[in-house]
This record gives structure tokens, sequence and C-alpha cells, in this order.
């Protein structure tokens, strides 16, 4: 296939993407560094370039609002936020997944307040982790840009019917500039192909598609005690677990139209056929510890890197079958570890190897909160002090 190439920053890549997936609603408000994301696309659509309904409101509680309802009659919804904002959806992010709407959503990793801060880190997406949207950690604008098409396709499937937030850091992928090459607007189109909404028995109606229809009414959102409200997060969860497989297939799928593969869908990683020591870490910072890892490699260090893609659903078989031989873990947080023994992926890594029968000593590493600076320099020194820390250490990376 014809590669076409354009200089995007990571905003302009995503509005790209979804420009391409024949969107049919958009709703948001602006917030830096998120706004380029829907400024942008409102432009191709001033441009007769897309066809869609661009509902601009008071508040992302708002934006989310209109999206909920936008995709429960059966439409393909995309929004974009960052921190506060993101903060501010809280109520819509569990009803959006509760009532198992396929939106996808764009965060911009930013901090958040107090006090006031527009850089990056992860605590606005890593706060919302357990309401079940599926989570996508990108490392550049050209990731956004795939990920954004995949997201679609993941989340309108029928075993998963959930939305999906795609993460790029503030101001590091959002605003820089990037070589990245996109496909022709049919073959995106023909690979998310058009929402088709799963149908659902009715007793006495048989199957009617689950959207909003007055020929076939059915209730949204309906009060749920605790006769069945449990029932129904089962099947959220069950949803999650489902979403597994199809992530990966997708993933492969569009390796064969765009020769681009991001690992298994999950984790990717460098190094580790041999690495006594590895390090496991997410979005842009994922690049600098890689370069890191190769020069280390070629003085004959036994060094790897973990990237870890999608945190929601958590890849622990994954983790611990590639990290099953290397003896120190050390796991890069940019979230704060508030009253807890460690980051959120900390954590989460340290449940991974709980049963596991070889347990290597992992060190938790929180860096770059309100987008403090993570140089190559002190990814080496990290490195170089893994191996003689005992494990289950936080440790605060470049803090004065």
């Amino acid at each position: 296939m014809n590669k076409i190439v354009m200089g995007l920053n990571g905003n302009e890549a995503i509005a790209f993407a979804v420009k391409q997936c024949d969107v049919d609603v958009v709703s948001a408000y602006p917030i830096t560094p998120q706004t380029i994301i829907v400024e942008k696309f409102s432009e191709f659509i001033a441009d007769g370039e897309v066809k869609c309904s661009f509902i601009p409101v008071e508040s992302e509680h708002s934006a989310l609002s209109v999206c909920v309802g936008a995709a429960a009659l059966g439409a393909r919804t995309f929004t974009a936020t960052s921190s506060q904002g993101l903060a501010l959806m809280w109520e819509m992010l569990y009803i959006a997944s509760g009532l198992r709407l396929p939106i996808v959503m764009a965060i911009v990793n930013r901090a958040l307040s107090a006090p006031i801060n527009i850089h990056c880190d992860h605590s606005d997406s890593m706060g919302c982790r357990d309401s079940c949207w599926i989570q996508i950690y990108c490392e550049d604008a050209q990731e956004a840009y795939d990920a954004v098409i995949q997201a679609f396709k993941i989340a309108e499937h029928e075993d998963v019917q959930l939305p999906v937030m795609v993460t790029i850091d503030g101001f590091t992928i959002s605003h820089t500039l990037q070589r990245v090459e996109v496909l022709p607007d049919d073959v995106v189109k023909r690979f998310v192909g058009v929402r088709k909404p799963v149908e659902i028995e009715i007793p006495g109606m048989g199957k009617v598609p689950m959207i909003l229809d007055p020929e076939n009414p059915l209730t949204f959102g309906s009060l749920d005690l605790y006769d069945y409200y449990f029932e129904h997060k089962v099947q959220q969860h069950e949803a999650i677990e489902k979403s597994r497989p199809v992530i990966r297939k997708i993933n492969d799928e569009y390796y064969e139209i765009s020769g681009r593969r991001y690992g298994d869908g999950f984790i990717d990683g460098y190094g580790l056929e041999d690495a006594e020591v590895a390090v496991i870490v997410l979005g842009s910072t994922a690049g600098t510890v890689r370069s890191i890892v190769k020069k280390l490699r070629n003085k004959g260090k036994k060094v790897g890197v973990l990237r870890l893609r999608t945190f929601r659903p958590f890849p622990y078989r994954e983790i611990v079958d590639a990290l099953k031989d290397v003896e120190v873990i050390g796991v890069m947080d940019r979230s704060g570890a508030y009253g807890g023994i460690g980051g959120p992926v900390y954590v989460e890594t340290l449940a991974a190897f709980y049963n596991s029968k070889r347990k290597p000593k992992i060190i938790n590493y929180i860096y770059g909160l309100g987008g403090r600076d993570t140089p190559p320099a002190l990814i080496e020194k990290m490195f170089e002090e893994l191996p003689k820390l005992e494990g289950g250490e936080v440790k605060f990376l470049g803090v004065r």
C-alpha cells in the first residue's frame, strides 16, 4: 500500500484518525493540552471533509453526557479531554461503561490540581482506571493515530461493547511534530466498518438492536437495586475480560493493512530475552528507556524494557511470562502513591507476581510528576542502582 507521510503533532494525528473513522457525533469542551484535537476536527467539518454533528457544550461533564445520549441512539461517538476535565466527567465515566456504550475518548495526560499544573503526568487517567474503560497508553504520535482507529473497532466489537480511552502524554506528544504515516481514507473506513448495534432478546419482542428506538422501546439507566445490580456489574467484568483476545486480534489485523504492530497489543518488549534487570514503563518515556537499554546492552549489560501499552485490561499473565527470568524489575509510575504501598502500575505488577513460583525483586520509581523531565542520564542511573536494591521500595526519580 502507498504510504502517505504527514507532519503531525499527537493531537492532530488523533483528529485525523477520527476524521477517517466516519464518526457521527463529536462533543467536547476545550482544555489544555487537549484543545487542538477538537479544534482541528472542527476545521475538518467546516471544510466539508467530514459529515459529523459537532456539539460544543458548557463543560466536560456535558460533553460526555452528549456522547452517552448519542451512543445510546446508535451513533459512533468521540470526545477528548485532560486533567480537571476528566475529573469533571467522573460521574459519566461509570454511566458510559455501565450502559455498555462504545464511546472512544482521547485523554491528553495532564497533572491534576492542586497546585495548578498544565503539564504531563498520568494522575488523571490512572485515577479512573477502575471505571471499566479500556485504556491504551501511546508512545508517540504515530501510535496515537493507529490506536484511535483500533479503538473504535475494539469498542464496537460485539463481545466488548465498552468505551475506550486512548491516552497521550501532554505536550511531549500532543504538541510535538512527528513523522506520521497515515492510511488512505477508504482503507480506514473498510477496516473500522459501520457501527452495528448488538441485538438483545426481549420477552415478547424477540431480538432487537440495543439502542434507543421508538419502534422498539427500551429503558437505559433504570433504577437497579440489589436485585440485579450485582449481575450487571459481573457482565461488565466479563465484557472487559472478553476484550483481551479482541485487542490482540485487532492489533494483528491492523498490522495487515499498515505494517505496524504494537507488541501483542498489550506489551511490547526489548532486550528481555536474556535480561537480568528490566524496567516497566508506559507512555512517551518508553522511548527514552529503550534508548538507554540499547546503550547499556552495547556495553554488555543484560538489561531490558517492557512497555505497557494496554493498562486496562491489565496484562498480568503476559507480564509474568515476559519477565519470569528477570532478577530485578523497576516499575515506573507517572502518578503518585498517596497512602498506598506504591503507584498503580507497581501495585498491579506486585499482584501479578504474587502467585508466581519465581518472584523477582520489584522496585517502584515515581517520576515525572507535573511534567518534570526525566533525562537519559537519570534513566541510566536507575539501571545502575536497581541491582543493588532489595525490592519493595518506593523511590522518587528526579525529585530535588
